[in-house]
């Protein structure tokens, strides 16, 4: 062989090896994705224009609609917040549990989607609000929450933006904590004694985003799973001075336009460091909305940075003001946060991810969002515990256009004041109502015919009723319904 065939052969070689090379980091990056979940808070299903809404214009999170698939069907895990969030983290139905209220807790060490992601090589970060329990005494450090579970890194919201804290945690301690004093919640107090900057209420969204921005940059050349959990538009209904009268629905509708902008703030970063093609993005909501305004928080003293827009006045009306501006926040679903009508779980979700995900599609397919655990796992290739995500099938096979099997039903934790467990299987969906001695009562509503479940039909359908009672006795004796 010459030294010319040589070379030849050498280089043919070296063309070959960059080659396998090349598709096998691009089939890795297939594999491992970054995974950014955006959770809104009491974001109804007739919020987003790309959901009906025409009161309020939602650009940034259509773009995302428009190059991904739109979910019609899909359903929060609870329809308060804090079962909700438990959830989607676990992949497990919070009516386990059956506990009432918001009092769900993440114990360190237990499964979740962050500790599973962990383990295949992602940084992870919970960024937003938390609601899910960090460790009682805050004068005792460090505080645990987040990093207990899974996440590398957190910078978030105990409870909400109007709740009595105040305050940011960022990873194990307060923001803003006074040197050498205590923090101390007192009544009849503005703000807690110990904490040098409360949160400014108007400003919440603003730097949440700023620290989910910081966290993508730092970790662009890493997969990243960020579960990014914005306030908007929770009560209070405080957007930013610059969205104040940008919306057709009042300051309710500012809010939603607020948090359009900030969504838009993450895509232009993942275009920007070109992470969008290797970048599986989920927009979605704990919950449905507050159809009206309420009134527990409503004598706190905001701390704003801008007055302007009657804001102090008009947040306590939000709600009813963009109803008598023609937005209907839940859409055509009866009522709202807090019950197990289709208005409290029945919620906008979106995905994109492109070269995967097709454009401009829309699914009808039912689903829960404890399936987003299964779903990740799929994708990754990593195996789920059985003793994990009971609760949880994967969803890979109907973002990429193939048939999937639907669920045989789909529970949703009711109301913490009702005590209620919503069975859904095809049109028909049953309501399982408990009083205090754990007796049943139903009511039986065909959404196709009746989607605003206004006519109770269970005495007349005495066999659906009992098929799906059974699958949900069937379900608790099991533990799971995944198979």
């Amino acid at each position: 062989m010459t030294s010319h065939s040589k070379t030849v052969r050498l280089l043919q070689s070296l063309v070959g090896l960059l080659a396998s090379l090349t598709i096998g980091a691009f089939a890795a990056e297939a594999e491992h994705p970054n995974i950014v979940i955006i959770f809104a808070d009491d974001l109804g299903y007739g919020d987003l224009s790309s959901y009906g809404a025409t009161k309020i214009k939602t650009p940034n999170i259509d773009r995302l609609a428009k190059a991904g698939m739109r979910f019609t069907d899909a359903h929060s895990a609870a329809s308060l917040c804090s079962p909700s969030r438990y959830g989607l983290l676990t992949g497990q139905a919070p009516w386990r549990l059956h506990r009432k209220g918001n009092g769900y807790r993440l114990n360190p060490g237990q499964v979740t989607l962050g500790s599973f992601l962990q383990k295949q090589g992602y940084t992870t970060a919970a960024i937003g609000k938390w609601h899910l329990g960090y460790s009682k005494d805050w004068n005792k450090l460090p505080i645990t929450g987040p990093l207990g579970v899974g996440f590398d890194y957190h910078f978030g919201v105990p409870s909400n933006h109007n709740d009595s804290t105040r305050a940011f945690i960022e990873n194990h301690d307060l923001v803003g904590r006074k040197p050498g004093e205590s923090y101390r919640i007192v009544k009849g107090k503005d703000f807690p004694e110990g904490l040098a900057k409360p949160r400014i209420e108007d400003q919440v969204d603003t730097t949440l985003t700023e620290k989910a921005v910081a966290f993508i940059r730092k970790n662009a050349n890493t997969p990243f799973f960020l579960y990014f959990t914005p306030c908007a538009p929770h009560t209070h209904v405080t957007p930013a001075a610059k969205f104040r009268g940008t919306s057709e629905a009042g300051l309710f509708g500012d809010h939603i336009q607020e948090l359009d902008s900030h969504v838009g703030t993450l895509l232009s970063t993942l275009d920007d460091l070109k992470l969008t093609k290797t970048t599986l993005v989920i927009f979605t909501s704990d919950n449905g909305s507050t159809p009206k305004d309420f009134k527990g928080t409503q004598g706190v003293r905001l701390n704003l940075a801008d007055d302007s827009g009657e804001i102090r006045t008009k947040f306590k009306t939000a709600k009813a003001d963009a109803r008598k501006l023609g937005h209907i926040t839940n859409g055509a679903w009866q009522d709202g946060k807090g019950y197990p009508y289709e208005g409290g779980h029945r919620i906008p979700l979106i995905a994109r991810w492109p070269g995967h995900i097709s454009p401009g599609t829309i699914s009808d397919d039912t689903l829960s969002l404890t399936d987003l655990f299964a779903t990740a796992a799929e994708i990754v290739g990593g195996d789920l515990p059985r003793d994990a995500a009971e609760d949880s099938i994967s969803l890979l096979p109907l973002l990429l256009g193939k048939k999937q099997a639907p669920h045989e039903a789909v529970f949703i934790l009711g109301d913490g004041k009702d005590s209620s467990i919503a069975v859904c299987s095809g049109e028909w969906k049953l309501i399982v109502r408990y009083d205090d001695k754990r007796r049943e009562s139903y009511e039986l509503y065909n959404l196709q015919s009746d989607p605003g479940e206004r006519q109770n039909v269970f005495e007349k359908n005495p066999g659906i009723t009992k098929r799906l009672a059974t699958a949900l006795q069937r379900a608790e004796a099991a533990g799971r319904t995944r198979p």
